[in-house]
């Protein structure tokens, strides 16, 4: 059961809450309709509901507000919009991520591509899909963790009428196994023909909340739809044949040739115009909409007053088949709670869906492949030069690069960790931010570090296969050990750092260009820094570090690890590795002290 009690929105300067003090229920086994105009506050009210907007009241799910629900994809599924995916991730990339993050199975998304009717669109990209599909994807991804309550805005829109049909008949289907269903619309007759409880509400404020059969009674009726060249001549002759009659008919002429005959049918409307010679273009049943509740009485396009239950509504009074609700905490003089704009909760999978995230889309799979290209091409060149160093040339850096290609795509990875989901956002619909947890961003140091230390690897295997086929095995001299280990290291350590540097400052700033900018920086301006500094008593200091902590250490390592304690120590010494530890560092401060920022504020 769903419970809405006070929502009211932050009031803007020199306006009107969108929402003000809406109460009602949405019963279980039903589908609710919250019918209102557009501009009527329905998305708002949504918003307030999934505590998206700051505001006032609390909406209860079975009893409890949505951020004390431990796993909120299993009790409300969401659909505000088109899915806020990548384009160019595919419908089963797509789900499968979306699994990771609400903690299921994977193979959940096979059955709901069957239960959406998309098995044979698994592999279509999101940006192809037509709206009809993306609406059945953006149902399939709210029904992911199985929730009890789906929250819908407007979700037949724009579809065709077989689309909408299959639609509302999923949203039944769902209401039939005991769930709850709240859809906004503002078309009265869908909300008649497909919901058993209609709230109605105008300007942000409850004006009725009625059965489907109350509401068909009170705000819809049939008409006859009536389309000819002559239509004034006959409405004219209608009206005064009822009238002739003693039979209550009521015409009312609207845009161009179309008259709409309420209290009549298509046979008498029929026979006058066959009486008089009147050609008839269109002669149909429809059932009409009286006009919006809240609307102005006595305006001939809406039928006339108001119906009796509605001013009953708007009195304060209870309409015939009126649902009950509780009463608002405003109702007794007390202010309704706050409502606090909570940032999403992080994926319950995290490593699972950043990897997810990474390989779902084809951009992963480019950047590595350009990075290699370009690499070996640089090799080949370099090494034909013969003055540069053999590691410069395994890592094609030529002096002319601020940084290598590899360390350069390894940023550029990192920094889309972040700046894709920015963009798409995916863990949770209309948020459309990202949350600073520390186990996503565990998952996404883990698997950006994991790429770039695989992509290094390629690189150089890459690049020596290349200069054997090209210059023959005489160009390699295998280093003594210790240079080997501090070689490594430090291309390792070069790679990893720009793609952790990328992924925090675009974690910070909320943009891939800035992830790339960070990993930029640090030869541009970090190194030139560093190589300013005094280096001597550096020098010093590390002279026996390895000894000096083993004798601190509780614990004895072996002699072996030394040797790559040398080695990491010389990576840092380095004025690259030094400008990177630092700008890292620099890094790391800022995505905490924004991640503790946002905390507090929300």
């Amino acid at each position: 059961m769903l419970q809405a009690i006070g929502l009211t929105s932050t009031r803007s300067r020199g306006h009107a809450p969108a929402v003000d003090d809406l109460t009602f229920d949405a019963e279980p086994g039903c589908v609710t309709a919250l019918l209102g105009a557009p501009g009527s506050g329905k998305t708002a009210a949504l918003r307030l509901m999934l505590e998206l907007d700051p505001g006032r009241g609390i909406t209860y799910f079975r009893g409890r507000p949505l951020h004390r629900v431990p796993r909120p994809a299993g009790e409300v599924g969401v659909v505000l919009g088109d899915v806020p995916g990548h384009p160019a991730r595919t419908a089963r990339g797509q789900l499968r991520m979306l699994c990771a993050a609400a903690g299921v199975s994977a193979s959940r998304a096979d059955e709901l591509l069957d239960v959406a009717g998309l098995a044979g669109l698994g592999d279509q990209r999101i940006g192809a899909l037509s709206l009809g599909m993306d609406r059945r994807l953006a149902l399939a991804c709210a029904l992911l963790g199985d929730p009890h309550t789906l929250l819908l805005d407007d979700p037949a829109d724009g579809l065709a009428p077989r689309e909408a049909d299959w639609l509302h008949g999923m949203l039944r289907s769902h209401a039939e196994r005991g769930g709850t269903v709240l859809f906004t619309t503002s078309d009265p007759k869908e909300a008649a023909r497909s919901s058993g409880h209609v709230v109605t509400i105008d300007g942000g404020r409850l004006v009725a909340d009625q059965d489907g059969a109350a509401f068909s009674r009170t705000r819809l009726r049939p008409r006859v739809a009536v389309r000819s060249p002559h239509a004034a001549r006959l409405g004219a002759i209608v009206s005064r044949e009822a009238r002739a009659a003693r039979r209550s008919v009521e015409v009312v002429t609207e845009a161009g040739s179309r008259l709409s005959v309420y209290g009549s049918s298509c046979a008498e409307v029929g026979d006058a115009a066959f009486r008089h010679g009147l050609p008839v273009h269109q002669l149909a049943d429809e059932v009409g909409d009286t006009g919006p509740v809240g609307g102005s009485a006595g305006s001939p396009a809406q039928g006339g007053d108001l119906p009796a239950d509605a001013d009953a509504e708007r009195s304060g009074g209870a309409a015939p088949g009126a649902a009950s609700h509780p009463v608002a905490p405003g109702a007794r003089g007390e202010l309704p709670p706050p409502i606090r704009r909570r940032p999403a909760r992080g994926p319950l999978r995290p490593l699972r869906y950043e990897l997810h995230r990474l390989f779902g889309v084809r951009t992963t799979a480019v950047v590595m492949a350009v990075v290699l290209a370009a690499s070996v091409g640089l090799s080949v060149l370099l090494a034909r030069d013969g003055r540069a160093t053999l590691p410069d040339v395994l890592a094609a850096w030529p002096s002319l690069l601020p940084l290598p290609p590899a360390a350069l795509g390894a940023g550029l990875l990192g920094a889309l960790s972040f700046g894709d989901e920015f963009r798409y956002p995916a863990l949770a619909a209309g948020r459309g931010t990202v949350p600073r947890r520390l186990g996503l961003l565990l998952a996404k140091l883990a698997v950006s570090g994991g790429v770039a230390l695989l992509l290094a690897l390629i690189v150089v295997l890459a690049s020596a296969s290349a200069l054997r086929v090209v210059y023959g095995g005489d160009l390699f001299h295998v280093p003594a050990n210790a240079n080997a280990v501090s070689l490594a290291a430090g291309w390792s350590g070069l790679t990893v750092g720009c793609a952790w540097a990328g992924l925090l400052a675009a974690g910070i700033f909320r943009v891939t260009a800035a992830g790339i900018a960070a990993v930029l920086a640090v030869p541009v301006l970090m190194v030139p820094l560093v190589e300013r500094m005094p280096k001597a008593s550096t020098v010093r200091s590390m002279t026996g570090l390895p000894g000096r902590l083993r004798e601190l250490a509780w614990l004895q390592w072996p002699q072996e690890a030394d040797r790559w304690l040398l080695a990491a120590v010389r990576v840092v010494a380095h004025p690259v590795g030094a400008a990177l530890a630092l700008s890292l560092s620099v890094l790391i401060c800022a995505y905490l002290f924004t991640s503790l920022r946002g905390r507090v504020r929300w």
